[in-house]
């Protein structure tokens, strides 16, 4: 069967009342997204599927962890003995030792921490690498009504901007987050050992200012969430005005499109202004509670002392493991924000592999062998939009061989009915029979790989005519490839350039 279309490609504007997103559409012509708060208790099937994988680098990313905090504390104890057995009972022959241990744990840690970092951060890219491509192998499975309701830069954002911040799921930021809770509770019962009164008091502070940070989490969640879904609206019109640069000049709309981005990258940085500002307020809060626990540990630290209930080498030993106690509240700040601009990232992305792809469809599973070619359309009915119609009733045959053209004005179907030719679409009712066998329940990768599809307006992909020519079969060997340029007459001005069919 030959087709030869006389029609406006599939797609465009007045196919059977289907309006697609060219580069003139308006931002709001996106699918609406559901609003809505990724909670951590919902994703973490998904987290845990990123990271069973890779359970044996995080668990050594781990083991490293733990070492470097359990030599940090090598500091705190040494400053004791110093103040304590050193200076005020002049034990001196131990000051050698002191020191030995303090430069050993410092080596460590810095070995530890350099070993981390390496670690994590190339597991961290690699799963990124791996995401990108399961999510852009996963959008290609899609059916091209996805497409239809969705923009074609918002998909780019998905595949490249979403995934980018899962990153600190896997990275240094998610064990940094759990190394220093680790040695939170290590400095906790240490601090207890010294002094009940001063800790008890401390943790009080540090509880309250943690629950102030879980609502303020709660709250700057969804603004991004909000910022991703707006990227990929401003990457969206963006990408498309550029595609269509020369339709944006013929109508001398360069001022309009930068009107229109100016409004969209205004919309990114109110929604950053207002992460800032909550992340100012968490930074103002975290300032307040390290001034108001060093001032309590100086208030009742200096009465302790004097009254001789604890030793100036356990107030400073004391001063110093507070912050193992205090850092990782603080560092919630950071690494949270992290964490929860990664949580909003993979709710998005989890959102995009969500959506059922064409080629497992349960109905499609009849192997189709070489085809003929006859084609049947019987009493077929099909709309884009409920009570909508396009097709109604539609009935004709294509035999084999011959040549069949659709005739009609703008918006009468010619293109949808190539589209559910090619199984873009399903028909609402009737059938659709290739060679006897009812389209809809063929695979669709032994019918689409027997197709061929030439549209009004040729695309071309980046790369040499030989590529372009390979798309649909890179196994074509060269032989082929010449005969399929003669017969579409490719030939004809690949061989003006100095580099034939080579030339890019």
């Amino acid at each position: 069967m030959a087709i030869r279309p006389a029609w406006s490609s599939i797609g465009s504007q007045g196919s059977g009342g289907r309006t697609s997103k060219g580069a003139g559409g308006s931002a709001s012509a996106n699918k609406p997204e559901k609003k809505k708060t990724p909670e951590l208790r919902k994703v973490m099937p998904e987290i845990w599927r990123l990271v069973q994988p890779r359970r044996g680098v995080i668990a050594f990313g781990l083991m490293l962890m733990v070492i470097s905090r359990l030599a940090g504390f090598v500091l705190p104890f040494s400053a004791k003995f110093l103040i304590d057995n050193v200076m005020h009972r002049g034990q001196v022959y131990l000051l050698p030792r002191i020191v030995a241990a303090v430069l050993a744990a410092t080596a460590l840690q810095a070995l530890t921490s350099y070993g981390l970092t390496q670690t994590l951060s190339k597991a961290a890219q690699r799963l990124i690498t791996d995401l990108r491509l399961q999510v852009q192998q996963h959008i290609g499975r899609l059916p091209v009504a996805f497409y239809d309701e969705n923009r074609t830069g918002t998909l780019v954002a998905r595949i490249m901007s979403d995934v980018e911040g899962i990153r600190n799921l896997i990275g240094t930021g998610m064990v940094n987050f759990l190394g220093g809770l680790l040695a939170a509770v290590i400095a906790f019962a240490i601090l207890l050992y010294i002094s009940v009164k001063m800790t008890m008091l401390a943790f009080i502070v540090l509880i309250v200012f943690s629950s102030i940070l879980m609502m303020a989490f709660r709250t700057i969640r969804p603004i991004f969430r909000e910022r991703a879904r707006i990227n990929a609206e401003v990457t969206g019109r963006l990408t498309e005005s550029l595609g269509g640069v020369r339709v944006v000049k013929g109508y001398h709309a360069e001022e309009s499109e930068s009107r229109v981005f100016a409004v969209g990258v205004e919309r990114l940085l109110q929604n950053v202004i207002r992460t800032l500002t909550t992340q100012s307020m968490m930074s103002l809060a975290s300032t307040l509670v390290l001034g108001v626990v060093g001032a309590l540990v100086m208030y009742l630290g200096g009465l302790l002392v004097v009254s001789h209930k604890l030793t100036v080498g356990d107030y400073v030993t004391y001063t110093m493991v507070l912050v193992y106690l205090i850092a990782p509240v603080v560092e919630v700040v950071a690494v949270g924000t992290q964490l929860t601009e990664a949580i909003a990232g993979l709710d998005r992305t989890s959102e995009i592999l969500a959506e059922k792809d064409e080629e497992n469809d349960p109905q499609r599973a009849v192997p189709l062998p070489v085809i003929r070619g006859e084609v049947q359309f019987q009493d077929v009915s099909f709309a884009y939009e409920a009570e909508k119609p396009v097709l109604h009733g539609i009935s004709f045959e294509a035999p084999p061989g011959t040549v069949t053209a659709l005739v009609g004005p703008s918006g009468s179907g010619k293109s949808t009915i190539i589209g559910l030719l090619c199984a873009f679409h399903k028909p609402d009712s009737g059938h659709i029979l290739v060679d006897g066998i009812d389209l809809d329940t063929v695979k669709l990768g032994d019918y689409r790989t027997q197709l061929g599809v030439v549209l009004q307006e040729s695309f071309l992909f980046d790369g040499t005519i030989r590529e372009n020519v390979q798309f649909s079969r890179p196994t074509a060997n060269e032989s082929e490839v010449l005969e399929a340029c003669r017969i579409a007459r490719v030939d004809e001005f690949a061989e003006r350039y100095s580099d034939h069919y080579d030339t890019i």
